[in-house]
């Protein structure tokens, strides 16, 4: 048998570190960072896990002592959306508590070694593309896979291990760990390349209705977004967006829903002609028809139709509701008691602009 790849044979005698990184649904995760660190010279660089979520450390000193530190900080609305606010707003409150320590790690926003209405505030802001990262975290955590919680219903009992360390190493060791993505505490993080995308089925519609007007140039104009149909709902998120060269918004407002205000509106987008917004309560809420769940004012800059500038869709806030079942709805908007719009075909302008080396280009696909 020959060893054809660097660092080829290593030396009769030599070491190994070696381990595998998934979730605590056995999800493996790919492109973890593994650093090691040690007491001799010559260790070798960071690995990188695979789609197996495998890493390994060979030809290793036997007696020296070693860390490994697992690290993954990017994409940190894998797996975030407002359910989760929703889930962790019952365990909050002792409806219903987070199954295990690491959906309770998952709730931990900042850090802080608790879960309360902080972590909420600070998860919303990330949804409504008000923060674009954990400001006192990182967005996947690793626990030791050995590390039993000596107190299931509090991870913060005592302190959990994060890297693995040894010391005299002697032969080959293992490090496995599990990997808790911040902020998704019902699992549906995307944890590998082999993993499918969202296959969850909608089944139902949460339409907002609107009075479609044709609006004059340098006349105000206040939308209301109107309940149709809205029984048993747990909550909802979506991107609003309107044609910034024929209107120009003015401001928002709450309506009748109990709990919206202007908290769960994201307005740093508003030069690019989007609106994000994110509610959830704690029990399944009912309006009546017709009335206003909330209303955005806009100053006409053309004489133009409101139906052809406003719209819904997906691009940064994913736009899905959810009911008291659990169960996932698709978010739409009506004129006039019209037909269904449930976002066009769009093909976004690519971010950044101009740009060097790569750029990303969005689109929405209803």
């Amino acid at each position: 048998v020959q060893d054809n790849v660097p660092p080829f044979c290593t030396s009769p005698g030599a070491a190994s570190i070696n381990g595998t990184i998934d979730t605590e649904d056995a999800n493996f995760i790919q492109n973890v960072e593994v650093d090691l660190q040690g007491n001799v010279p010559g260790l070798p660089g960071p690995e990188y896990t695979g789609a197996g979520g495998e890493y390994g450390f060979p030809g290793l000193v036997n007696g020296a002592n070693y860390t490994v530190t697992p690290d993954k900080n990017v994409d940190p609305l894998n797996g975030v959306t407002t359910y989760d606010l929703v889930l962790i707003s019952k365990h909050i409150l002792g409806i219903e508590a987070l199954p295990t320590p690491y959906k309770m790690i998952a709730a931990d926003i900042n850090n802080s070694g608790s879960i309360s209405t902080i972590d909420m505030v600070e998860l919303r802001k990330l949804i409504l593309f008000i923060d674009t990262e954990f400001q006192n975290n990182t967005s996947w955590r690793f626990v030791d896979a050995e590390f039993v919680f000596p107190n299931a219903n509090n991870p913060w009992a005592t302190s959990f291990p994060e890297v693995f360390s040894i010391n005299d190493l002697n032969g080959s060791a293992f490090a496995d760990f599990v990997g808790v993505k911040t902020g998704d505490v019902n699992g549906s993080a995307i944890a590998n390349d082999l993993m499918s995308g969202d296959d969850r089925n909608a089944v139902g519609d949460l339409i907002f209705n609107i009075d479609n007007v044709d609006m004059v140039a340098g006349e105000q104009y206040t939308v209301n977004f109107n309940a149709k149909d809205f029984a048993n709902i747990l909550g909802y998120q979506f991107t609003l967006a309107f044609d910034k060269d024929a209107v120009e918004f003015v401001n928002v407002e709450s309506g009748k829903l109990a709990d919206l205000d202007a908290n769960n509106f994201g307005m740093s987008l508003l030069e690019e002609g989007v609106i994000t917004t994110s509610w959830n309560a704690t029990q399944a809420a009912s309006l009546e028809n017709a009335d206003v769940v909330f209303s955005v004012t806009f100053t006409a800059k053309s004489n133009t139709q409101l139906s052809d500038v406003i719209s819904v869709n997906s691009r940064y806030t994913k736009a899905e509701g959810y009911n008291g079942n659990a169960e996932f709805l698709n978010i739409g908007l009506t004129f006039n008691n019209g037909s269904v719009v449930s976002g066009d075909f769009d093909l976004y302008q690519n971010q950044p602009n101009p740009f060097k080396a790569e750029t990303v280009i969005g689109f929405n696909l209803p």
